[in-house]
């Protein structure tokens, strides 16, 4: 039986984190933030998750939870409330989790590595894997939505809390690097899909500003571009 002892270890910026913000927003699980210092990490995210000694880590009842996808399927198990997180149908939860791990272990590491790159051919080359991706996954969501606006059809699902929570950032390194990532004529679907995301009401309250973002950009690329050089 789900309670209400809930804590969210994390950092505001981080999308992992954010990820398990808005599956907790679309459940309406009320929950504790506690936010995190990264550099100096405290005793609680250190006995909470001893391995990976990282964000986000959602603690229930006292018992820590860690991996943000890992976390989405536990919210999604205990709080079983509509609207659900994963889809019913076994196949087709099978192809969200493909596509969710597809997100974090191929995709995610291109738009990253996008991001800390230095000078014009530096970008280029970066982007075109980055755009790649973005035309798999253009294929993804009009399998997985089935014509509807979400991955997970009329509503919130988990590939789209998996790929949404990076919107926020695509935007600021668009800004950054004069680029269009989701591009209306080569990834309509997409396109589409992030207007109506970032349109959703559990979205708006929980998605950080991109101005904000921008400026924590600002400290975190540099910092990012000298571990990568070391």
């Amino acid at each position: 039986m789900a309670t209400n002892s809930v804590k969210l270890l994390g950092s505001w910026a981080s999308p992992f984190v954010n990820r398990v913000e808005l599956a907790l927003k679309i459940k309406s699980i009320e929950y504790e933030f506690i936010q995190q210092n990264m550099i100096n990490k405290g005793e609680l995210l250190l006995k909470s998750n001893p391995v990976y000694k990282k964000i986000p880590v959602l603690i229930h009842d006292e018992k820590p939870i860690c991996e943000s996808l890992v976390i989405l399927q536990y919210i999604d198990e205990v709080w079983i409330n509509d609207p659900p997180v994963l889809p019913s149908d076994l196949y087709d939860r099978a192809i969200a989790r493909f596509w969710a791990a597809y997100i974090d272990e191929k995709w995610f590491p291109l738009f990253r590595s996008f991001a800390v790159a230095q000078g014009e051919d530096a970008i280029k080359t970066a982007l075109e894997p980055v755009f790649d991706g973005l035309v798999l996954l253009e294929d993804a969501f009009k399998n997985c939505s089935k014509g509807k606006k979400f991955f997970g059809g009329d509503k919130i699902g988990y590939v789209d809390i998996a790929l949404g929570c990076f919107l926020g950032w695509m935007r600021v390194i668009e800004k950054m690097n004069n680029v269009t990532l989701l591009d209306e004529a080569k990834t309509p679907g997409l396109y589409n899909w992030a207007e109506d995301f970032s349109a959703d009401s559990s979205v708006k309250d929980v998605m950080p500003e991109t101005n904000k973002l921008a400026e924590a950009a600002k400290n975190l690329i540099p910092k990012i571009r000298a571990n990568a050089s070391r």
